[in-house]
């Protein structure tokens, strides 16, 4: 079977649509984003899905996630999943209008940012967690007719390419980074396409960053290291998007940029905010022919107006490796690393 939408690595200096995603610059921005709680279903802890299970070895629980009800033993200690959690995934697509199509025509377009938030509603911690898009893991795959022919370990950015270009690709993606999380639920989703990134910028009138590393002078030389730039509606897709794919992990690289980015766009976001609090529904109004979301206008507002104040972000990175695979870049998660990291983010120890 083919591979939807892969590139040749070998083009240097390539534009690849790797978008940071306005709803999850927003939440980063107002400094709280996700306190979102469905509405039109009666969820627990769970949710949409449920989280590791098992009390053995950590392998067994690894291959045993599904159930937040039960408890998770490791190294010795009793941990349960922490049922305060909303957890909202965001995809930024590597195209410029929203993609209608099929199922297995492979023609949706790729998730290149990938970031989960998770947010607890008791102490209003935020928790964001970046997910390389070279990410190597399973993801569900179709043929031509739709019809699904199992799941494959392959580029987690691609199981968005597989669905419809909307629900159905969210949806596939919710299930790819779930299983790669060790069934952690999902309560939410929303994916932008490209052309949503300037609107960004001229709603909050410019965003200045720090440069943090060399990777743009081929694109500006005054962009080099340590050096402070004011991000216009024109020139914010070279930062967040750009990358020389002759480098090899430059996605990474360009990682770096997008999180500069968030926490740049958090501090002028939060101040337009409190000038502006109707800052929240005219971006949600601006960016709906560029998102595909289950999250409401009404809920965006809500949740927005009560997490004002909140500034503490936690962050991390899916914990591995990046390495070169036959003609493209891969990311092989560590997976001890990861499961304490899931332990840390979702589970609380148990008291005794």
């Amino acid at each position: 079977m083919s591979i939807p939408g892969k590139k040749n690595k070998k083009k240097t200096k390539f534009y690849t649509a790797a978008v940071v995603l306005a709803v999850l610059i927003l939440a980063a921005a107002i400094g709280g984003y996700l306190i979102w709680n469905n509405m039109n279903t009666a969820e627990t802890a769970a949710g949409k899905g449920d989280g590791i299970s098992g009390s053995a070895s950590h392998e067994e629980e690894a291959s045993s996630a599904g159930n937040t009800s039960s408890t998770v033993t490791y190294q010795g200690k009793e941990y349960a999943y922490n049922d305060h959690l909303s957890n909202f995934l965001f995809l930024g697509i590597d195209s410029r209008e929203k993609t209608q199509t099929q199922v297995g025509r492979a023609d949706a377009g790729q998730a290149d940012a990938i970031f989960l938030v998770s947010w607890d509603r008791v102490d209003h911690s935020l928790t964001g967690i970046t997910i390389p898009r070279d990410t190597i893991t399973e993801i569900q795959i179709f043929d031509q007719e739709g019809n699904s022919a199992g799941k494959s370990r392959d580029h987690i950015n691609l199981a968005y390419a597989y669905g419809d270009g909307g629900r159905e690709s969210c949806e596939l993606m919710e299930e790819a980074v779930s299983n790669l999380l060790y069934g952690i639920p999902m309560q939410g989703y929303c994916s932008l396409s490209m052309d949503g990134i300037p609107l960004l910028v001229e709603k909050v009138g410019g965003v200045t960053v720090t440069v943090p590393d060399d990777s743009l002078e081929a694109v500006n030389p005054q962009w080099t290291q340590g050096s402070q730039i004011q991000l216009t509606p024109e020139d914010v897709e070279d930062f967040v998007r750009y990358r020389d794919t002759g480098e090899s992990q430059s996605a990474i690289v360009r990682m770096e940029r997008q999180q500069e980015f968030l926490n740049a766009y958090a501090a002028k976001a939060r101040q337009v905010y409190g000038e502006n609090p109707s800052l929240i529904t005219d971006l949600y109004t601006a960016l709906e022919d560029y998102m595909v979301t289950d999250i409401s206008n009404g809920q965006f507002a809500q949740i927005m107006g009560g997490l004002a104040e909140q500034e503490n972000i936690r962050t991390w990175t899916l914990p591995g490796e990046g390495t070169q695979g036959e003609g493209f870049d891969e990311y092989h998660v560590d997976d001890s690393q990861l499961y304490e990291k899931i332990l840390e983010t979702f589970y609380k120890e148990v008291e005794n």
